[in-house]
């Protein structure tokens, strides 16, 4: 039964997807399926979050790990870094909202487009995305930044877990 209503609710979220305004958003950090965050995209009360492909950059941007809570920072500057892996979620308005507060809009990121080359798609029937396309998506990165982060590692994955160190860790004030 349990399966049968979980199903049910998946073709109405690909329907919903096609049918009301919805907005492709591209995670990279925090909020990816196993990342410390990724729980906010699952909370209805945040809004609909759907999952569609694992993507990357079509661009290459600097990913880099800063600040003393070791915050998943991607740097506004084209053209320098790797090509970014991350998840492409269709969101409602309501969820969208919410990653902009969550991501603090406009103090510290700014939530722009990008072009995204899918890699697997997640979805089923006509909303699948299939892998080698190209779509756009908003993406939270910022262009305020201290100059020396642009001599930190970058990476093409983020993973709080990763062998670079430096987990992850939440505070009111990322300085």
């Amino acid at each position: 039964m349990m399966k049968v209503f979980i199903i049910i609710v998946s073709l109405i979220v690909n329907v919903v997807c096609t049918v009301v305004h919805m907005h492709h958003v591209f995670v990279y950090g925090t909020l990816k399926k196993g990342q410390p965050n990724h729980f906010e995209m699952l909370d209805a009360a945040n809004g609909q979050a759907k999952l569609l492909a694992r993507t990357r950059t079509v661009e290459r941007f600097p990913l880099v790990i800063a600040t003393n809570n070791n915050y998943p920072f991607l740097l506004n500057k084209t053209g320098t870094g790797q090509r970014v892996h991350g998840e492409i979620y269709c969101v409602d308005q309501k969820m969208l909202d919410f990653l902009d507060e969550f991501e603090d809009v406009p103090k510290l990121y700014q939530r722009t487009t990008v072009q995204l080359e899918v890699q697997a798609g997640d979805g089923e029937g006509e909303n699948t995305l299939k892998p080698g396309s190209i779509v756009e998506a908003f993406m939270y990165s910022t262009n305020k930044y201290k100059p020396e982060w642009l001599q930190k590692p970058t990476y093409e994955s983020y993973d709080t877990y990763g062998d670079h160190g430096l987990q992850y860790h939440e505070d009111t004030n990322p300085e």
